[in-house]
C-alpha cells in the first residue's frame, strides 16, 4: 500500500467505510501531482477536469470581479479538496482560478476516476454525497459570513477555520478573503491582538 496516500483513506474513513480491496483499488487510480509556488492549475474560463485533494501546501481559489480585481474565495490547506466542483460536474467553463501558494503536493482524481469510485465502492456514492454536502455547507457559510458577520468576526472565523493562515498567505489574499482592504486588516489584526 502507498503510504502517501493515508491521509486522503483518514479522510474517506470519515466519511464512511471503505475495506482493504476497495481501498487498493481507490489508491491504484490516484496520481500525485507537485505544483510549484504561484503555479495556476485551473483557469477562469477552462473546464475543471479534476478534484485535488491537498496532500502538502496550499491553494488558493479565486476568480476576477468586474474591474479585474482577485477576489479571493477560499483556501484549501492539507487534508482538504479544492476544485470548481459545478465546472467539475457539468462540463462547464471554471468561474474560478486555483493556484499554489506555495510547494503543493495534490493527489488527483479525475471525473472519469470519480464516476468509478461511484460505482464500485459500496459506499461510494454515499461519500460523494456527503463530500458534496460538505461543499455546500462551506461555500453556504462563507457567502452567509459576507451578508450577517462584521468583518472582525469573519477574521476570528477565518483564522478558527485556517489556524496560521496569516503566518502562510500575503495580507493582500487575507484581506480580499475577508472582502476588506489591506489597511482595514491591519486594524483588525491590531484589534484581535
Amino acid at each position: 500500500m502507498n503510504n502517501n496516500f493515508e491521509s486522503i483513506r483518514k479522510l474517506i474513513l470519515h466519511y464512511t467505510e471503505i475495506d482493504d480491496l476497495e481501498w487498493k483499488m481507490c489508491s491504484d487510480m490516484f496520481t500525485v501531482k507537485q505544483i510549484k509556488k504561484k503555479e495556476i492549475i485551473l483557469f477562469q474560463g477552462e473546464i475543471c477536469r479534476n478534484i485535488y485533494f491537498v496532500e502538502k501546501g496550499l491553494l488558493r481559489i479565486y476568480f476576477m470581479d468586474h474591474n479585474d480585481d482577485e477576489k479571493t474565495f477560499h483556501f484549501a490547506l492539507e487534508n482538504t479538496f479544492a476544485t470548481d466542483y459545478q465546472s467539475f460536474l457539468k462540463e462547464t467553463s471554471a468561474d474560478f482560478y486555483i493556484q499554489a501558494l506555495e510547494n503543493t503536493t495534490v493527489i488527483v482524481i479525475t471525473f472519469e476516476m470519480l464516476q468509478l469510485l461511484y460505482k464500485n465502492l459500496r459506499n461510494g456514492e454515499k461519500l460523494g454525497r456527503l463530500i458534496a454536502e460538505d461543499y455546500f455547507f462551506l461555500m453556504n457559510s462563507k457567502i452567509k459570513a459576507l451578508y450577517t458577520e462584521t468583518p472582525l468576526q469573519r477574521y476570528n472565523s477565518m483564522n478558527a477555520n485556517f489556524p496560521k493562515i496569516l503566518l502562510r498567505v500575503p495580507q493582500h489574499y487575507i484581506a480580499s478573503y475577508l472582502n476588506i482592504s489591506p489597511v482595514h486588516l491591519s486594524r483588525l489584526k491590531y484589534d484581535a491582538d
